[in-house]
């Protein structure tokens, strides 16, 4: 048999998750609490950047996409030479095969290449500003501004309003 027990605050459900009990649910969770002395203007500079960060990111997913995309495309050439060859169509074929197959989407690019460099130069550098623009006006605490939000937006003492599980 599996039990649930009670610690103060907390209930320790038959799954090993831990719940927080009454008031402490409706409480902010701390480690997105304002650090003392960070004013609005920060918090929201800090969230704006954070927000741009997940537009990156998802460009980011884009370019893979776009990576895969063409990769997949460019496989694709294999069976139309091979369908162009079989149909007695072998100067199409070679076209294809010659001047489309392995073909760079950019000058001296494939798409590996433009991920690799979009990693080195532009990825990586957006997410150490963020890292040191939230770690200087925010304290390092990630998502404040959303955190905030959902503060003001929540309402309290309701259930499924709660401040966190």
């Amino acid at each position: 048999m599996v039990r649930s027990y009670r610690i103060p605050s907390f209930i320790c459900d038959p799954f090993g998750y831990v719940r927080f009990m009454g008031t402490q649910a409706d409480r902010q969770i701390p480690v997105h609490a304002r650090p003392e002395g960070v004013t609005d203007d920060e918090v929201k500079a800090a969230g704006v950047l954070s927000n741009a960060l997940e537009t990156v990111e998802r460009a980011r997913g884009a370019l893979y996409d776009f990576h895969q995309l063409i990769g997949h495309a460019d496989l694709m050439l294999d069976e139309v030479v091979e369908l162009l060859r079989t149909s007695g169509n072998d100067e199409l074929a070679d076209q294809v095969e010659k001047e489309l197959m392995g073909r760079n989407v950019v000058e001296g690019r494939w798409t590996f290449q433009l991920v690799e460099e979009f990693d080195e130069n532009y990825w990586s550098f957006f997410r150490e500003c963020e890292q040191v623009v939230r770690d200087k006006l925010a304290g390092g605490v990630p998502h404040l501004f959303e955190a905030e939000m959902k503060e003001r937006r929540r309402t309290h003492g309701l259930r499924h309003h709660e401040a966190r599980p």
